[in-house]
């Protein structure tokens, strides 16, 4: 069994699935790819029982009609890597060894059976829809900074997916803070879903995610997620929990603002961080009429003070925050002014950004200095 294809098109693929093989598995299939080989398309799989990625590309040649097998995974990745550009790639399968040629370059790699290879059962769909892939981009990159890395509570380890009658909302919370950002879908009447991405599913998403207005398919069953790009399948084990109701947390009475611009704040801030505690981050608001200073200090008794002009009208106040919280939405943000809305010195500061197609609302809890 011989096939050919391109360099680019094969490390194309390698790199779209490659990102979910684990370094350390408890199964040495998982190591591997799987290739599948059908009407002079290539189809690449990787999976960790958890994650499945499958991406296609056309070959150049083949000699067998269908056939499939597993290569590992790393070792073919860096080697198609270390190639230069422009080559035609040749594999020869032959008993268990994969002769691989470009060039002047000669490898053999040894494979296992493709029986072996685990994959999800996609039959089960109860639920589909479609949005563009600037709208998943938008909502991802807006909310995926707050969700937790290794809480204790598992299902905050990831993103809740809510959909409702013609909306999709993505929220992510790690106890401190929360970010959701919401967008309306092209067909109404859905059945209200809630489902929960892990954290490298969600990390895995983004990164095949393009900024056009391609759209994309979701498919959602009961244990779930598949995401159907062009020539990529995605699919997604759910976290198998019940997420805490957001709403809850949203103020609604935050009727003191501060306005101002989000760079010059953004710098501020960043400046603030250098001496602020390094597990902590803590830095003190101390809001005056139209005036904002900010002050900083960690356990070497390093010391920063820093103010700016704002637009604030509100009672004089001290609050303290996560600086790392802050910047990580104003990084998020595309706008030029920022609106942070606040209550007293004990309440949550909210956040709001919106855009055409994306609305999204940032929670950050204060701390005590």
């Amino acid at each position: 069994m011989k096939i050919s294809l391109t360099r680019e098109n094969l490390l194309k693929v390698l790199q779209t699935v490659g990102g979910v093989v684990e370094k350390r598995q408890t199964m040495p299939i998982l190591g591997n790819l799987l290739f599948q080989v059908s009407n002079n398309t290539l189809t690449v799989t990787a999976s960790d029982l958890e994650i499945e990625t499958r991406a296609q590309a056309e070959l150049e040649s083949s000699d067998v009609a269908q056939f499939a097998i597993t290569l590992p995974a790393m070792k073919l990745i860096n080697i198609v890597r270390s190639l230069p550009d422009g080559l035609t790639i040749v594999m020869e399968f032959v008993d268990s060894r994969c002769n691989l040629s470009a060039g002047r370059s000669r490898f053999k790699l040894s494979t296992l059976p493709a029986d072996d290879f685990p994959t999800l059962d996609l039959t089960q769909t109860e639920l589909s829809f479609s949005l563009s892939q600037h709208q998943l981009k938008h909502l991802i990159a807006h909310s995926s900074f707050a969700m937790a890395s290794q809480d204790v509570r598992f299902y905050l380890n990831g993103m809740l997916f809510d959909i409702s009658g013609h909306s999709l909302r993505v929220v992510a919370t790690d106890g401190h803070r929360l970010s959701t950002c919401a967008t309306d879908l092209a067909i109404e009447g859905l059945t209200p879903t809630q489902a929960i991405l892990p954290r490298k599913g969600v990390m895995e998403l983004a990164k095949l995610i393009g900024d056009d207005d391609t759209l994309i398919e979701f498919s959602l069953a009961k244990n779930y997620l598949t995401v159907q790009f062009e020539d990529t399948v995605f699919t997604c084990k759910l976290v198998d929990g019940r997420f805490p109701d957001y709403r809850r947390v949203i103020p609604q009475h935050n009727d003191q603002f501060i306005q101002t611009d989000r760079e010059l704040l953004r710098s501020l801030l960043q400046r603030a961080s250098i001496l602020s505690n390094d597990k902590f981050k803590g830095i003190r608001l101390i809001l005056s009429q139209n005036l904002l200073a900010v002050d900083a200090s960690n356990s070497e008794q390093d010391e920063s003070h820093e103010d700016m002009a704002i637009d604030y009208n509100g009672p004089e106040m001290e609050i303290g925050f996560n600086v790392s919280y802050i910047l990580d939405v104003l990084n998020s943000m595309q706008e030029d002014v920022v609106t942070l809305l606040l209550k007293d010195s004990n309440s949550s500061c909210l956040v709001e950004a919106n855009s055409d197609t994306v609305t999204c609302q940032h929670v950050i809890m204060p701390m005590r200095l």
